[in-house]
């Protein structure tokens, strides 16, 4: 069989609550709801870790950042981990990525061939959290509500610039890579679209903005929980995102929710021209089109923003995977992002067998055949807002969360798929709760794993000052051009130029 063409359409902090099957139907989205009508789309698939660099990190590599040591947004990537890129490379493909990764250290590709332009983010340790300073807040870096007070209508944001390079690299991209199509002998390809909406800030473009005039769903279901009333993670997430300082109103929430789904249907206009050239050129039934995101926003349920806990909105993301042979259908089964890299490989014909030791991840695509899974699936995380490592176990309805300095949280997803109610408070559930914590045990050394946490750390809290003092070389990836190979340039025969530019040829 032909190994297919791979097209990851990756996106940045998009709530899976949204997409319970497919995209939710408030949400004004044609291009994703006809990617939704042809795709396997799972509608309980979890980040790794709800944060850019840890969960992008454990999308890449399938491992668990306690396997990766990209623990948060600041910790290196190590280039000896395998990535999906790594892997199909290996088998033949092209890999290339267009737009945001959050790979931090200096190897800026891992396993990529090619990338089309720069990150959004810094590649440096300056973002690196200190577990020494439990609840202090680092003001310039860290999230906070300015986000939602700010929340309105504006023409260009540097997040509407960078995401439009990062479409108009993969247009071209598609355009280059289709006029090798026919050629028997071409590389299968795997492009990466990596965008950075709907992300933080909640602002918008007026057109996209109208759209959500009279939403039915700009209010949270879950009200602001008072602050003596949250969980101590969720204590330390208000003070981390400097709850105090802002003054947070019903309008503000409605108006960053409004702003939020208005740049998810901004997204859905530059997913369509990109599923549009795919068609076009006609590499559409030759390609696997996978859609996904690094993690979830909040989006004010409870009176929590952003991401960082393991709450539904934060921690559950959307995924659809479409292509020949993939049945369009829905999948129950809580699945993981770790499983896009052993899903990819087997899409492309690799040994699965080969590439097992160095995933956490299992193939989707029994699922999508009809099978059904067992397994849990695990979440970490031990970026800001916390003081030691959060883990979590999605165990058929239960989700478990455990951390060494909190209570334990138990919430039952089918009865209450809000997380109002903590079974584990209740003495009868006690048998449950060890149950889980018997898991936890088997999984984690908790200990070491906040000793290795703390070591990355200092570690980087070394390194990093002595770096920038002096002569400062940066990792961010610096996309070179080489402009006088492009266009027309008088050592280029014009007829040949035209013609091999030109797709279709002769029609």
């Amino acid at each position: 069989m032909t190994a297919p063409n791979i097209l990851i359409l990756m996106v940045d902090q998009l709530n899976g609550t949204l997409f319970p099957d497919g995209p939710a139907d408030f949400l004004h989205v044609p291009h994703l709801r006809a990617l939704a009508a042809r795709s396997a789309r799972f509608r309980n698939c979890y980040t790794a870790s709800p944060l850019c660099a840890p969960g992008r990190a454990a999308f890449m590599s399938g491992q668990l950042p306690s396997r990766t040591r990209v623990y948060d947004n600041a910790a290196e990537f190590a280039s000896d981990i395998p990535t999906f890129a790594h892997h199909l490379r290996a088998a033949g493909y092209y890999t290339c990525l267009s737009g945001k990764m959050h790979f931090v250290g200096a190897d800026q590709l891992h396993g990529f061939e090619e990338r089309l332009t720069t990150d959004i983010y810094p590649a440096d340790f300056g973002w690196t959290p200190d577990y020494r300073r439990p609840g202090e807040r680092i003001d310039w870096w860290y999230h906070n509500l300015g986000s939602v007070t700010g929340a309105g209508i504006a023409e260009t944001t540097n997040q509407l610039e960078y995401d439009e390079e990062v479409a108009f690299c993969a247009r071209q991209k598609l355009y280059e890579l289709a006029r090798t199509s026919r050629d028997p002998s071409k590389r299968p390809w795997c492009l990466t679209v990596s965008f950075s909406h709907p992300h933080d800030p909640y602002v918008a473009r007026r057109t996209y903005w109208d759209l959500y005039e009279n939403c039915q769903a700009l209010d949270p279901e879950t009200a602001c929980i008072p602050f003596d009333e949250q969980d101590p993670h969720s204590q330390r997430l208000y003070r981390a995102s400097d709850y105090g300082s802002f003054a947070i109103g019903r309008e503000h929430v409605r108006r960053s929710r409004r702003g939020y789904f208005a740049n998810i249907s901004w997204l859905d206009d530059r997913i369509g021209e990109l599923l549009s050239v795919l068609e076009s050129t006609r590499m559409l039934d030759d390609t696997v089109v996978v859609l996904c995101s690094d993690h979830g926003d909040m989006l004010g349920e409870r009176g929590l923003w952003f991401k960082m806990c393991f709450f539904e909105g934060s921690s559950r993301v959307p995924l659809m995977i479409a292509g020949s042979g993939i049945e369009a259908r829905t999948i129950g089964s809580p699945v993981s992002n770790l499983d896009v890299l052993p899903t990819l490989c087997e899409l492309a014909g690799i040994d699965i067998d080969a590439i097992a030791p160095w995933t956490d991840g299992r193939s989707l695509l029994p699922l999508t055949g009809g099978a059904e899974r067992s397994e849990p699936v695990l979440m970490e995380y031990a970026a800001e807002g916390s003081s030691a490592p959060l883990v979590a176990i999605r165990d058929g309805r239960y989700k478990f969360v455990h951390c060494e300095i909190d209570p334990p949280q138990l919430y039952d997803l089918e009865s209450d798929p809000l997380e109002r109610l903590n079974l584990a408070a209740d003495p009868a559930n006690a048998i449950l709760v060890a149950t889980f914590m018997e898991k936890v045990r088997a999984r984690w050394d908790m200990a070491g794993f906040d000793a290795a946490v703390r070591e990355s750390q200092a570690r980087r809290q070394v390194v990093y000052p002595a770096l920038r003092n002096g002569a400062y070389f940066p990792w961010d990836f610096q996309p070179l051009q080489k402009a006088s190979e492009r266009y027309m340039r008088n050592h280029m025969d014009l007829n040949i130029l035209e013609e091999s530019k030109r797709f279709p040829r002769g029609e």
